[in-house]
């Protein structure tokens, strides 16, 4: 990506260099207040995922829109540096943090924000413990739980309760409480996806009440994502979700209507080589394929073939037409590997630059 390319505030955006990653601000307002209505006058609320926008100026606006808890999610430590070093005051990092570096990282953050941190084994806690009372702060700690995703946590409530009653025991610890992740196949729809939310937080909400029952409190349940936001805030016991994809949203969740597509990669055709066949200056190192090809924005009658490394091969049918010099919205199938390719984004509104936001989180992978 062009590293030094910035738009003004007021440029058109057939004027804009391409490709760029743009955010359509209607969208992305849009996306926000259906999060700040979902949740007014619900007890559980979003704490909002950095990891997919990483962006410090976004995640202000989205905790200013309503319906937060007030801070967001981190997936690293770097993430979560730039998160508190941009004023965001309370960071949840929702994965293992090991190793006495990245602890040690963790802990000075602690002396500036609240700092959350996911653990799954009592040896972590007494390290996490360790390099908190050696820098004299308190971490609060939040036993992740395996949900589906066949990743980190633990998978019993016989160790996730004795977990807790370690980390309550150590000193420099807070126990705050149980996260899980899920995941739900296909296109669902708001029935199938209620039934998918409530048996896998069934398991979190169980551990809850076996916590509790052992004499510990417990504050937060953290879990959901953007395909469960509204089912997983009616559960009884769940105080916040971790929403993130919704807020630039993808093909992948393409069936969640009232989020609209937020960013995207703005490409221009630079070949018509034959009938049919257009070819754009943006490829995977532009939009990413992780999850497969993208979608294009308005123009049903357009779609990606292929992808090489800066460019992408568009089939059209005979109804359209693409000429050189046209500029085409890419539509992402998984934002989070399109948003860690660029150094900013480029808010249009009414077809112009609005605001233009570095993407400070942008290589955080430590």
């Amino acid at each position: 990506m062009e590293e030094h390319y910035r738009p003004q505030p007021g440029t058109p955006m057939e004027d804009l260099d391409t490709p760029c990653l743009v955010i359509d601000m209607d969208a992305l307002d849009n996306n926000m207040d259906v999060i700040a209505d979902c949740y007014q006058g619900r007890s559980a609320k979003l704490r909002g995922h950095a990891k997919n926008h990483k962006t410090p100026a976004i995640a202000h606006r989205q905790i200013r829109r309503g319906g937060t808890v007030g801070g967001v999610c981190a997936a690293k430590v770097s993430e979560a540096e730039v998160m508190v070093h941009g004023g965001i005051p309370s960071v949840f990092i929702t994965s293992e943090i090991v190793g006495s570096m990245k602890i040690d990282r963790l802990c000075a953050l602690a002396d500036q924000a609240e700092m959350l941190v996911s653990c799954d084994q009592a040896a972590n806690a007494r390290d996490l413990s360790k390099a908190a009372q050696a820098r004299g702060v308190e971490l609060g700690v939040v036993i992740e739980l395996e949900t589906g995703l066949r990743r980190c946590g633990v998978r019993e409530m016989d160790a996730g309760v004795a977990l807790a009653k370690e980390i309550a025991s150590l000193p420099g610890l807070r126990f705050r409480g149980i996260m899980s992740h899920q995941v739900i196949p296909a296109m669902p729809d708001r029935e199938d996806r209620a039934v998918e939310a409530n048996r896998t937080i069934k398991g979190v909400i169980d551990l809850k009440d076996a916590i509790e029952g052992a004499g510990l409190p417990v504050e937060i349940v953290s879990t959901g994502e953007t395909w469960s936001y509204d089912v997983a805030a009616d559960i009884p016991g769940v105080t916040e979700i971790q929403g993130g994809s919704y807020l630039m949203m993808e093909t992948h969740y393409g069936y969640m209507s009232e989020f609209h597509y937020a960013g995207m990669i703005l490409t221009t055709i630079i070949s018509t080589p034959r009938p049919g066949v257009a070819i754009g200056d943006a490829g995977v190192r532009a939009v990413s394929s992780l999850l497969g090809m993208p979608e294009v924005s308005g123009r049903p009658g357009v779609t990606v073939e292929s992808m090489d490394s800066d460019h992408a091969v568009f089939k059209f049918e005979s109804g359209d037409s693409l000429k050189v010099g046209d500029q085409l919205l890419l539509i992402p199938a998984q934002q989070d590997a399109m948003v860690s390719r660029w150094d900013r984004f480029v808010g249009l509104r009414n077809g112009k630059v609005e605001v233009v936001w570095d993407i400070q989180a942008r290589g955080c992978h430590n």
